[in-house]
């Protein structure tokens, strides 16, 4: 055995995985590479191993878990090139306008035939609320309701929605609450995508950075955006939003948080999934809001999240006769490392799922539960 497999086999030994063990939690090497690029690129290079084919593990979602609720991976110091992506995320703004356009053409303007095979009835691309049920489309028209009431919608709002994804969001409002949406992307399929579910509705998709948002609106939405905005950034977006929003406007924020603030995205989903992506923390976002808002209700749905993404994953695994054509096994393994490693990290406590309310100084308090 080699010094990379004795220490990696250590350290794992410790957290109750054993390599080429029994549990379905183990790791099997098939390829002895894998050792020398984990300890080199951590989970950039757990991740591409696992793309190549190099191990396997029958519950890869409790895999990780254990590594991330153990803090295994802050074990782990990596190569210099590593650290070096850090200091770059420090002094550069990752997130500008040009930049913040790649995790669009990268992971948004996929196909949406693997979106749709996917996800629910609506498309949403964010965390469901499993209130009461088990079943993905259900729990997804629960998290819509639980949107709407507590923005409190009504028939004569104007809605904007910020980061609308497939449309399906102002597409269930209008039909539920008879307002008006104004909803903004800059993922043309997307867009496209958008613009034909919601053909004769009241809602105008536009192509917008948020940055260039104008417009005043009695209630603002953002859903599974706010991972894309930047630590250097999020003052300006919210400022975007109080510019946009009536003095007695509702903004509700939802997002995957971090536990702890930082700058830079884990290195594997940034290159494969979301470039540039960031997780906020608790203290980036109340920096980011002081003297613009007031946070009325926070409320985590992070075990909510765990059963999204595994039902994802049992869709999208229902769905590959009919997609293997379109996608090579390289992306299927891409794809499912993604959403195992993220059902684990939800299962870990190791990033949450927030429902944020806000509202203008000076305003009546609303009713968010």
């Amino acid at each position: 055995m080699s010094k990379y497999a004795a220490l990696l086999e250590d350290m794992l030994a410790g957290i109750g995985i054993k390599i080429n063990g029994s549990s379905p939690w183990d790791i099997r090497i098939k390829d002895d590479r894998t050792y020398t690029q984990v300890l080199r690129s951590k989970n950039l290079g757990l991740g591409e191993a696992y793309m190549e084919g190099w191990w396997e593990c029958p519950q890869l979602d409790e895999f990780i878990c254990r590594i991330l609720k153990a803090r295994l991976d802050a074990r782990v110091k990596g190569s210099q090139l590593l650290q070096l992506k850090n200091l770059q995320a420090l002094i550069f703004n990752l997130q500008s306008r040009l930049r913040s356009r790649m995790v669009a053409e990268q992971h948004y303007n996929l196909d949406n035939e693997l979106f749709e095979a996917m996800l629910d009835p609506y498309v949403q691309y964010s965390c469901a609320y499993f209130d009461k049920t088990d079943d993905l489309n259900e729990a997804q028209l629960r998290k819509m309701e639980l949107i709407g009431r507590k923005l409190n919608i009504g028939g004569n709002d104007h809605v904007l929605d910020i980061g609308c994804g497939w449309g399906g969001l102002a597409k269930y409002m209008t039909e539920h609450y008879n307002c008006r949406v104004t909803a903004i992307n800059i993922a043309e399929e997307q867009i496209g995508y958008a613009r034909e579910i919601c053909k004769n509705l009241p809602v105008e998709i536009k192509q917008c950075d948020y940055r260039d948002l104008d417009g005043t609106y009695d209630k603002i939405v953002s859903v599974g955006m706010f991972e894309h905005v930047g630590p250097k950034n999020y003052k300006t977006f919210m400022k975007a939003v109080h510019r946009c929003l009536k003095n007695d406007g509702i903004f509700l924020l939802q997002t995957i948080g971090s536990n702890e603030s930082g700058v830079l995205c884990d290195p594997w989903f940034n290159k494969y999934i979301f470039p540039n992506g960031k997780l906020p923390s608790i203290a980036q976002i109340g920096k980011a809001i002081e003297g613009l808002f007031v946070m009325e209700d926070w409320h985590n749905l992070g075990e909510h999240y765990e059963k999204t993404v595994l039902a994802w994953h049992k869709n999208l695994n229902k769905a590959w006769l009919e997609l293997k054509n379109k996608y090579d096994e390289k992306f299927r393994r891409m794809f499912e490392y993604y959403l195992l490693s993220c059902a684990g990290g939800f299962r870990a406590r190791h990033m949450q799922l927030w429902q944020i309310v806000f509202s203008k100084y000076g305003a009546r308090q609303p009713v968010c539960r």
